[in-house]
């Protein structure tokens, strides 16, 4: 398949882009050229502005594809500057759980649905990453609903590539001794690994999945599990107190997400516990090895 990539030169993008080709097909990856990857000549590569028309009608104009595996999609706008240029066989947006107002422990695709909730043409910058990611949704489904379609909805993604450090903020600070600031200590919730995420949705191009879909690993773990296992492997006690550092995770109520739609479609996730302690080790060390720099 000739498969068109926006995004894909980090993180899970790249776990992505590496899946499709393993699988044999025609990968070529649209980004601003910023940031170098390790393709070689395995990828062809596009340069382009994903938030301008001007820049998608010059590099994509009357392109067509098999799949397009968007990773770039944060508003209505984005894809409508798309979609208006290029055409395909099938559309994949990595979407985000975000889009769920109500979250909790198993939270279903029908718990949002983008073609019941009100349309607005909007930019990045217009509206909180939540409302941006919901009208990216409903742009999709309610004005290209031709267009065969997924919406891939993850959880925080974590992996030893993460660049956000959001996991790892915890561990660094306990390594560390430095005083954090935790108001959802034994919150239980949901992550999917970042080489899982790209797996899955180079999984979502080979099969017709169409709609919302949850993609996350099996089961939840909570800050206080996590400090846990740090404080048994190295001895060093978390510092929590009112006027330390504020936690990424600050405000995050227990959720996960429902991801029986897609394993009755035969993707199976494994459960967190079977690589989020050896990720933790990797971050233990990474912290040890950050002290013996200064």
């Amino acid at each position: 398949m000739r498969i068109l990539v926006l995004g894909g030169t980090r993180y899970f993008g790249i776990h992505m882009v590496q899946s499709f080709i393993e699988q044999g097909h025609e990968v070529t990856i649209a980004t601003r050229g910023k940031t170098p990857d390790s393709f070689g000549s395995k990828v062809s590569r596009i340069i382009l502005e994903r938030t301008s028309a001007e820049s998608i009608y010059s590099s994509l104009h009357s392109q067509t594809y098999d799949v397009i595996c968007d990773n770039l999609a944060y508003c209505s706008n984005d894809v409508k500057v798309l979609l208006d240029q290029v055409h395909c066989e099938k559309y994949i947006m990595t979407s985000s759980a975000s889009v769920y107002q109500n979250q909790h422990i198993n939270t279903a695709e029908h718990e949002f649905d983008p073609l019941s909730h009100s349309l607005i043409w909007c930019n990045r910058t217009d509206y909180p990453y939540d409302e941006i990611k919901r009208q990216a949704e409903c742009a999709l489904f309610q004005s290209y609903g031709k267009v065969p379609a997924t919406a891939v909805r993850l959880p925080y993604v974590i992996g030893e590539d993460d660049y956000t450090k959001r996991l790892y903020f915890y561990i660094d600070h306990m390594m560390k001794e430095k005083p954090m600031m935790i108001d959802n200590y034994t919150e239980q919730i949901g992550f999917i690994c970042s080489t899982e995420a790209g797996k899955f949705i180079a999984w979502l191009g080979e099969n017709n999945i169409i709609g919302p879909i949850n993609g996350a690993n099996n089961g939840t773990i909570s800050l206080q599990q996590i400090m846990d296992y740090v404080e048994l492997k190295t001895g060093r006690k978390a510092i929590l107190t009112q006027e330390g550092e504020p936690g990424p995770y600050n405000g995050q109520q227990s959720f996960s997400l429902d991801n029986s739609k897609v394993t009755r479609n035969g993707y199976c996730f494994p459960h967190i516990e079977e690589w989020i302690y050896q990720l933790l080790d990797n971050f233990i060390q990474l912290s040890l090895s950050s002290d013996e720099a200064l």
